[in-house]
C-alpha cells in the first residue's frame, strides 16, 4: 500500500510476481549488511537536517534516524513551482508518522536564478545548489552537526551533475555511502512498514523539457496537470514530457493497453492543457531519458561525497 499523492488515502496495491519471487539468502545478508553500514554512518550524528521529499529514499532514511529517541532531526521540504504540489502535501502527511521529528516547509524560486530558465545540461547543479545552500544556512543557524540527502547507490548510474553540488556544500548521502540501491531500499522500507515501500520515484518537473528547451511557469504547470490526470488513472512512475506542441508520454509498458483504451479521454484531456499531439513512448519509462542525447549520461555522475567507504555502482534505477 501507498499513500496516494491525489487523494491522501491508503491505496492497496497487489505485488507484482517480481515482488513475490523468493530472495537468495545472500541478497538479504547484503541487503541486512547495507543498514547496519548505514547505522554506523549514521552513528556519530546527534542532531541532523535531512532534505526531506516524502519519497521513497528520504522516507526510509528519515525511518533509520528516528531509531535513535536522543537524535534530533529537522526534516525539511521544499516547495516550489518546479515540483508537483502534490508531493508537498504527502511530504507532509508522512511527515506527520514520525511525532518526533521537526518538519519545516521552505519555500525556493528556482525560475529566479540566473541561466535556470534556458535548461542548460547543468541546470540540476543550480537547483542543488540553491536548496542545499539553504539547508546549509539552517543547519549553520540551528547548530545541527550534518546536511543530509536521500541520493542511493543507483543515482551514480545516471548524469547527476547536483550531487557536485551537494559535495561543494559538504552534504552527505548516507545510503550511497552504504551502499544501499533503491531495489533494497524498497524491500528494507517494505520489511518496516513504511507505506512508501511501492511509491512511484519522481522527480522535479524541470526534467521533462529536453536541455535547451525554455522552463516556464505556464509549461510546468500544464505539464502537472497532466501528469496529475495520468496519476489518478495508473498506479506507477509516468512521466509527460515536454516537446513544444507535443506531449511523449513514459510509462512502464504493461500499462500501453490500459492507455491506450483510455487514449480518447487522455488525448481529450492534454488537448485542453494546451498539447496538440499526444504520443506514447515504445521504450517506456526510464529515468533520465533526456539524458539519453548527452555523452556525460553514459559515464554516470559525481561519485560518492567525502568518507564513503563506497566503490562501483548499480543500474538499479530509479
Amino acid at each position: 500500500m501507498y499513500f496516494g499523492p491525489q487523494t491522501g488515502r491508503i491505496l492497496k496495491v497487489q505485488p507484482t510476481h517480481r515482488e513475490n519471487a523468493p530472495r537468495s539468502a545472500r541478497t538479504l545478508q547484503e541487503w541486512s549488511g547495507g543498514l547496519g553500514r548505514l547505522r554506523q554512518i549514521l552513528k556519530p550524528w546527534r542532531k541532523v537536517v535531512l532534505a526531506f521529499s516524502g519519497g521513497v529514499d528520504s522516507t526510509f532514511l528519515l525511518s533509520v534516524l528516528c531509531e535513535d529517541p536522543a537524535r534530533e532531526v529537522l526534516a525539511v521540504t521544499a516547495r516550489s513551482q518546479t515540483y508537483p504540489q502534490s508531493q508537498a502535501e504527502e511530504a507532509r502527511r508522512l511527515a506527520r508518522l514520525f511525532p518526533n521529528v521537526r518538519h519545516r516547509e521552505i519555500e525556493t524560486d528556482e525560475l529566479s536564478l540566473a541561466g535556470f530558465r534556458d535548461n542548460p545540461p547543468d541546470r540540476c547543479y543550480l537547483c542543488k545548489k540553491e536548496l542545499f545552500s539553504t539547508l546549509e544556512a539552517i543547519r549553520q543557524e540551528e547548530g545541527f552537526d550534518v546536511v543530509l540527502d536521500g541520493s542511493n547507490l543507483d543515482d551514480l548510474g545516471d548524469y547527476r551533475p547536483g550531487r557536485r553540488a551537494l559535495q561543494e556544500l559538504g552534504a552527505r548521502s548516507p545510503l550511497l555511502e552504504a551502499g544501499l540501491g533503491k531495489k533494497a531500499i524498497r524491500r528494507l522500507s517494505r520489511a518496516r512498514g513504511l507505506p512508501t515501500w511501492n511509491k512511484p520515484s519522481f522527480a522535479c518537473l524541470s526534467s521533462r523539457f529536453p536541455y535547451g528547451t525554455p522552463i516556464t511557469e505556464e509549461a510546468l504547470a500544464r505539464l502537472d496537470r497532466c501528469e496529475a490526470f495520468l496519476s489518478k488513472k495508473f498506479h506507477g512512475p509516468i512521466r509527460v514530457r515536454f516537446h513544444g506542441a507535443v506531449a511523449r508520454i513514459e510509462m512502464d509498458p504493461s500499462l500501453f493497453p490500459a492507455c491506450l483504451k483510455a487514449r480518447g479521454s487522455i488525448v481529450s484531456y492534454f488537448r485542453k492543457q494546451g498539447f496538440s499531439y499526444v504520443t506514447l513512448d515504445l521504450a517506456g519509462y526510464r529515468t533520465g531519458s533526456m539524458n539519453e542525447v548527452l555523452p556525460q549520461a553514459r559515464k554516470g555522475s559525481a561519485g560518492p561525497s567525502k568518507g564513503s567507504g563506497t566503490k562501483g555502482t548499480n543500474q538499479e534505477l530509479r
